[in-house]
């Protein structure tokens, strides 16, 4: 059984290592996220190989920032690999160029709003400006659908207000800082269960260190999926 709301995060330390925990996950996973930390392992040719060879769909999460024209040529680049998700940050002129850079191709632009390992003390010191962190994390999410975003990266505690905004209506809410009821937080500050993320309304949850790090990496992905699939999973304004 697999479900393809379930993300895995390859954050692991090269291609080999991502190419043998895929093995091990089979039929279980669909969708597989490859980060920064992986460019330097082989990254982009393990995001080729899971696509061309085993059918998978990707995301690409390099959370790309830089002045417009940088990101268009990125973009238009990356375009060309098929890729079915990537991230840039959610500033409107970032999301312009990226979706102006993809061209039209079926890949997904998702704009960041605030990591999910943040909370209001790391955004003081990074001089962001004051309000409640969903404050920010909403106005910026709307900013970003306004420039075209085909949706969001957001922690599931915010991922309802998002999903009531009126310009979020068709697009996607993808939620890191997912962990499974008992799992350890890690650097994750603002944090739900899966089930409890595609209740407030994402459309997809990201997992890494819970299904990589446990006993049996192929198990803890089916306990996953059992659990989106599960009554308490059911968001309220969807049947």
């Amino acid at each position: 059984m697999t479900d393809d709301r379930l993300i895995v995060a390859l954050d692991v330390p090269n291609a080999v290592a991502g190419l043998e925990l895929a093995h091990h996950l089979g039929d279980t996973v669909s969708f597989y996220k490859i980060g920064l930390g992986m460019l330097t392992g082989g990254g982009m040719a393990l995001a080729n190989e899971l696509k061309d060879v085993h059918g998978k769909r990707i995301f690409m999460d390099l959370k790309l920032f830089d002045i417009g024209a940088t990101i268009e040529a990125a973009v238009r680049g990356l375009a060309q690999m098929d890729l079915d998700f990537l991230t840039v940050h959610g500033d409107p002129h970032v999301v312009r160029a990226a979706k102006e850079g993809a061209g039209g191709r079926d890949m997904k632009i998702l704009a960041v709003t605030v990591l999910t390992s943040l909370d209001r003390g790391d955004l003081d010191e990074c001089q962001i400006r004051d309000g409640a962190v969903p404050e920010i994390v909403l106005a910026r999410a709307h900013a970003a659908l306004d420039a075209g975003a085909d949706g969001v990266i957001a922690s599931p505690q915010e991922a309802g207000m998002i999903r009531a905004l009126p310009n979020a209506e068709g697009r996607l809410i993808v939620t890191p800082g997912v962990r499974p009821a008992g799992a350890a937080l890690g650097d994750q500050k603002r944090v739900t269960t899966p089930a409890e993320a595609i209740a407030n309304g994402a459309d997809h949850v990201v997992v890494g260190r819970p299904i990589h790090h446990a006993p049996s990496p192929r198990k803890a992905a089916e306990a996953i999926v059992a659990e989106l699939s599960a009554p308490q999973a059911r968001a309220p304004n969807r049947p």
